[in-house]
């Protein structure tokens, strides 16, 4: 075989492995990602179907009730709310009235079913998303 198609044919193997390892990294990214969505963007429909995603806001004071490990509440982006059913342990941090982040999918019900619930750390602190989304709502509701 001439050197001409021995080179022809190792850049050619190249470029397959390459594209593969590019498809099989890009693959990995996308099942890895969580989409942001407000209760408002949830309760008009848009949030993503058959996808983890998160939800973020103010979880409604007097909505926590817990039954043995499994604890349900509303979160709310001061527009609309969103039932959510979370089985575990929440944060020490998580309190009614205080900003939460959670991931999940929703249920046919329309409840949000919560695999991750992430809570403020300290007082002065609201995660950036949830606080866009409050101010975004708050903007909005505040419009109509």
């Amino acid at each position: 075989m001439k050197s001409r198609y021995k080179r022809a044919l190792i850049i050619i193997a190249a470029l397959v492995v390459i594209g593969v390892a590019a498809s099989l990294i890009l693959n990995a990214l996308n099942s890895n990602i969580a989409l942001f969505v407000t209760p408002s963007e949830v309760a008009a429909g848009k949030a993503p179907k058959d996808q983890a995603f998160r939800i973020g806001g103010m979880v409604k004071d007097e909505s926590v009730k817990r039954d043995g490990l499994t604890v349900h509440f509303v979160i709310t982006d001061l527009v609309k709310d969103i039932p959510v059913a979370y089985t575990g342990i929440l944060p020490d941090l998580f309190k009614e009235g205080k900003g939460a982040v959670i991931q999940g999918r929703m249920n046919a019900n329309g409840e949000f079913i919560a695999s991750e619930v992430l809570a403020k750390h300290d007082e002065n602190y609201m995660p950036p998303e949830a606080k866009h989304a409050l101010d975004q709502a708050q903007k909005n509701g505040s419009n109509k």
